[in-house]
């Protein structure tokens, strides 16, 4: 990266030299002798949170495809990792193999895995996709298999400080046609995850992290709450809860337990990836649905839970899982073991990953439901053909590929901002002062 990036984080990254193209494939590639000229990086935050953008060009005009490589947190090391290492490799090979081309940077760094790696690896990955749709000229959900659904239900996010509030917010969302919706309940003396500050005292003291979570103001507070919401907007709505990895195996316990008579459609990260092999105690302590996922960046992780029939919601981000190569493979073993997909799409993951979200949406019968971030003008103006919900429901796009664009002039309008800034909400603190999963 050089110093013209960082004072620039939305200019493209600057193309490396073409390395040698090592460990060639043993066959000539397509006959139509498409190759990829170059990869590019761009950092941008219409949304607020940054963006990693990939952009991955050929030598036929106007053949390009797109991938979302976004982690908040990573962002200029994952641009590294794409500009540096899996951009150069790329250079001169052909677009249509994106098998070989996953296995083939995926086994570049001796070391493999991790989250900076695999959405590097994510980013690029899915621009193979959108090429080889649009050199198909079908939608990317025809080439996995083609549509089991006209549309994806989608959920969408509301909290409050107490149950009445928060079911007035559960009956309006209803109104405009969402039939899921995920619950976030205010939780008086603690910094609870996914509520909106209730005046600028609190906003203030977010900004500084000056505040702490309490797990058991939390287990006494949330729970009754819950069951009065059900209570208020009755058995005609879905209602969802994310308990954010935020409590200790046998605290998740007390919490399904106590959850019960809200009916909830399921119950996200009770438990952190740290403590999955708690899950199977998890199962025992209730009946509530259990969905996990977004923090697990290799597919391989959710293989026991599969096998051991203890979740029922995949939570997964195709950003941190490496792409949709893996991904579309999980996907079909959560439908052999009966497991839904509830893929992750909050705002931190761009219209670029939602729209490979929704090709597999439409593709595999293990969907579920999936998160819908409400994508501001600037991120539409940003992403030509961003999918946006209609009511309640995520509609794909018939154009070939991902059937979305991005529009760099407008994406420089918006430049992300400085590495750490967007940290600040993860640093969360227990009561005593320790540090805490966010």
């Amino acid at each position: 990266m050089t110093e013209q990036d960082i004072a620039d984080p939305a200019a493209p990254g600057t193309a490396r030299a073409a390395a040698p193209v090592l460990a060639a494939a043993p066959w000539s590639g397509s006959g139509d002798g498409t190759r990829i000229t170059a990869v590019r990086t761009f950092l941008c935050a219409p949304q607020g949170c940054p963006y990693v953008i990939v952009r991955v060009e050929t030598n036929q005009p106007g053949l390009y495809g797109l991938g979302c490589a976004s982690d908040p947190q990573r962002t200029t090391a994952i641009r590294a990792v794409v500009d540096d290492y899996l951009g150069p490799l790329l250079v001169g090979r052909d677009p249509a193999d994106v098998e070989d081309l996953h296995r083939l940077l995926l086994n570049s760094g001796y070391w493999r895995g991790g989250s900076i790696g695999h959405n590097a690896l994510a980013g690029v990955d899915v621009a193979l996709w959108d090429i080889k749709g649009k050199s198909a000229g079908l939608p990317l959900f025809s080439l996995l298999g083609g549509r089991v659904r006209e549309s994806a239900e989608a959920y969408t996010h509301v909290d409050g400080a107490d149950a009445a509030q928060i079911a007035e917010a559960v009956l309006a969302a209803a109104d405009g046609g969402y039939r899921h919706v995920r619950v976030q309940v205010a939780v008086p003396g603690t910094d609870a995850y996914g509520t909106a500050p209730r005046d600028a005292e609190e906003a203030e003291r977010r900004t500084r992290r000056a505040g702490s979570w309490d797990s058991l103001g939390y287990l006494r507070h949330v729970p009754p709450v819950l069951r009065e919401v059900r209570e208020r907007v009755g058995p005609g709505v879905e209602l969802l809860h994310d308990v954010h990895e935020r409590l200790t195996p046998s605290q998740a316990r007390e919490l399904v337990r106590a959850v019960q008579d809200a009916d909830l459609f399921f119950l996200e990260d009770a438990l952190a990836p740290e403590d999955a092999a708690h899950f199977a105690q998890l199962r025992a302590a209730g009946t509530v649905p259990l969905a996990v996922g977004e923090l697990y960046a290799e597919p391989q992780a959710y293989l026991p839970l599969l096998e051991q029939r203890v979740i029922d919601f995949a939570r997964i981000r195709i950003p941190t899982l490496g792409g949709l190569t893996p991904t579309r493979k999980l996907v079909a073993a959560c439908e052999l073991f009966g497991v839904r997909t509830a893929p992750h799409g909050p705002g931190d993951v761009s219209p670029v990953g939602m729209a490979a979200n929704l090709a597999l949406d439409i593709s595999s019968p293990a969907f579920g439901v999936q998160e819908a971030a409400s994508f501001t003008e600037a991120t539409r103006e940003v992403f030509p053909g961003a999918p946006v919900p209609r009511s309640g429901r995520l509609f794909p796009s018939e154009a070939p590929g991902l059937g979305v664009d991005f529009d760099e002039a407008a994406a420089r309008r918006h430049p992300a901002p400085a590495p750490l800034q967007h940290d600040r909400w993860a640093l969360l603190r227990a009561a005593d002062g320790s540090a805490h999963r966010p």
